[in-house]
């Protein structure tokens, strides 16, 4: 009974949309009608500048370590904590409290692998502000970090349970963002920092 508590609550923290939040204590239009309509700090900067997103992406990430830091604490099974993970991730993109129409879940993901396995957490990091310098399009890095993650867990967290919850977050996380490859592919997707975004 407490390995399924804690894999719920891990799902209704995940659920908590930090974007919409941020957004109404400050009296900022809501993130889902406004840029790229994705309620994520990216999307945040883009509408309301850089103190919102930053306090966004905080929350983003805080909702994916907190319920992995729980799942240490109260199990003993590496499954589920990896569960875990996946559920804080599952409720960004699929928030309960907001009609299941969530974030792309990057921030959260990241927050989620930290506490899992923070060695994986640093290369996505890495990868993520590679991608991010050079090509100034926050999707791809996003992406390129995802994809990452599964390959580096193989050396750094070789735990079955590790291993399939990475590839299904990489693969969610690439569904989420399919809009953005086809922009990236016509060359329309909005970089980093820019305002008008659709």
């Amino acid at each position: 009974m407490v390995d399924i508590a804690v894999v719920l609550i891990a799902y209704l923290v995940g659920s908590i949309a930090c974007a919409i939040l941020v957004c109404r204590a400050m009296g900022l239009p809501d993130p889902r009608g406004e840029g790229s309509g994705n309620p994520g700090a990216t999307n945040v900067l883009r509408i309301a500048g850089k103190a919102p997103a930053a306090l966004t992406l905080f929350g983003d990430v805080l909702k994916g370590v907190l319920p992995v830091v729980l799942a240490h604490t109260l199990s003993h099974s590496p499954t589920v904590v990896a569960l875990s993970a996946l559920c804080a991730f599952l409720g960004h993109l699929y928030p309960l409290y907001f009609r299941f129409r969530g974030g792309k879940g990057m921030a959260t993901a990241l927050g989620a692998i930290a506490a899992l396995a923070w060695p994986v957490a640093c290369v996505m990091c890495t990868i993520w502000l590679v991608v991010a310098a050079v090509s100034r399009y926050a999707s791809l890095a996003s992406m390129t970090a995802a994809v990452g993650a599964p390959v580096a867990a193989l050396w750094l967290a070789p735990h079955p349970a590790n291993a399939v919850v990475l590839v299904v977050i990489a693969a969610l996380l690439l569904w989420r963002h399919r809009g953005n490859i086809q922009r990236l592919v016509a060359g329309t997707e909005s970089r980093i920092g820019q305002r008008t975004a659709k």
